[in-house]
């Protein structure tokens, strides 16, 4: 066993034999720490990587939950520790929520939910033990704000907030921290077919909504404003910080994603105030009550 002393952090990422993955995982291997490198095919992570000292790459299907509890015992074995988990496995569902199968549906969730869960559970006793680590869960601008031709996987990333927000809340008293990183659009291979899949019914009717995104997925692919390098060194970033937030978003088109979704949940909020708050016991009758 490599000692837990050779590295400052000892990381455990998913999904890092490409894309946003393997980038994280060559900053951190850059910056000194070491890597635990999941991915489906453990050879693809060797591949890219080398045999570098502080890299363990591991063959891990995040929707096996035996086989990650096996992984979370392997990077144990091996360096003693880990300190930061990164899920980030996942992949993406283009199409209109009537155009996805049931199928579709399942296998996405599978992923972007159910194997979050798996691996989070399968890491975090380690952590809880230790009273440190930090679990950072990639969620997506699409996490924050739905859209059309994108809901159904706009739906795993709003769960992924959702549960993330939960472990920050169980989580800190005991010395551990939890955020969920919202990347909008970067240039990766998240728009490719071994990314994103594209259910093949097309619904007319939904031609000038579902229809406009997946032609301008296609435009946009590789083309994206985010830089995929420069999301790897926030993250260095964020877990050097002594009190990392909760939600960490990463381009400007989420910033300005969020901006707009909260300026029209207020506007809409303040329009509906009235029937919203007409819904409680009559005042007096609570008093009574009490």
């Amino acid at each position: 066993m490599t000692s837990s002393h050779d590295f400052k952090r000892v990381w455990f990422i998913t999904g890092a034999s490409r894309g946003i993955g393997a980038r994280i995982a060559e900053a951190a291997l850059a910056h000194g720490d070491a890597v635990v490198a999941t991915a489906r095919d453990a050879a693809s992570v060797a591949q890219r990587f080398g045999n570098p000292a502080g890299l363990l790459a591991v063959s891990l299907d995040v929707t096996d939950e035996a086989k990650a509890a096996r992984a979370a015992e392997a990077a144990i074995a091996r360096f003693g520790r880990i300190d930061v988990l990164v899920n980030n496995a996942g992949f993406g569902l283009l199409g209109a929520v009537e155009e996805a199968t049931a199928d579709e549906v399942r296998k996405l969730y599978e992923t972007n939910v159910f194997g979050l869960l798996n691996v989070t559970r399968a890491v975090l006793p380690s952590m809880r033990a230790r009273r440190s680590g930090h679990v950072i869960n990639i969620s997506s601008v699409g996490g924050y704000r739905s859209g059309a031709g994108f809901a159904v996987y706009c739906s795993t990333k709003f769960a992924v907030e959702g549960l993330t927000e939960g472990l920050h809340a169980e989580l800190a008293p005991l010395g551990i921290h939890a955020t969920v990183v919202e990347p909008g659009y970067f240039r990766t291979d998240f728009l490719d077919s071994a990314s994103l899949t594209v259910s093949p019914r097309i619904i007319e009717d939904y031609a000038t909504t579902a229809g406009q995104v997946r032609d301008a997925a296609q435009r946009i692919n590789h083309n994206q404003p985010g830089d995929p390098e420069r999301l790897a060194q926030a993250l260095i970033a964020l877990v050097e910080a002594e009190v990392p937030p909760l939600r960490l978003p990463l381009g400007t088109d989420t910033l300005a994603a969020i901006r707009e979704k909260n300026a029209a949940v207020a506007q809409e909020t303040d329009a509906w105030q009235a029937l919203a708050a007409s819904t409680d016991f009559p005042k007096e009758e609570v008093a009574a009550i009490a």
